[in-house]
């Protein structure tokens, strides 16, 4: 069965937009929205940047290297705990 979808209404960059999301995550939607406009304005008001269009693509860039810092700790993070789990059952093995 297809999950159902709601058009949310979202603002960026002072435009509205509609979007469709799956429901029950409108909210996060317009969570990362607001994330997206605080970013925006704040590239805005650290850098040389004043275009919104590369402001937003800076806030983009920014936005995808956090994620991806965070994908690599969680990577070492589930190596890490890997590690254990082995060390683990070797000990228990052990005794």
């Amino acid at each position: 069965m297809p999950e159902k979808t709601n058009q949310v209404e979202v603002t960026l960059l002072g435009k509205t937009h509609q979007f469709a999301c799956t429901e029950g995550q409108e909210n996060l939607l317009l969570d990362a929205a607001n994330l997206l406009n605080e970013r925006v304005d704040t590239m805005k008001q650290r850098s040389t940047v004043r275009n919104e269009q590369n402001a937003l693509l800076l806030a983009a860039l920014h936005l995808c290297h956090d994620l991806q810092a965070l994908e690599l700790q969680q990577s070492s993070q589930q190596q890490a705990q890997k590690t254990l789990v082995e060390k683990l059952s070797l000990y228990l093995e052990v005794d």
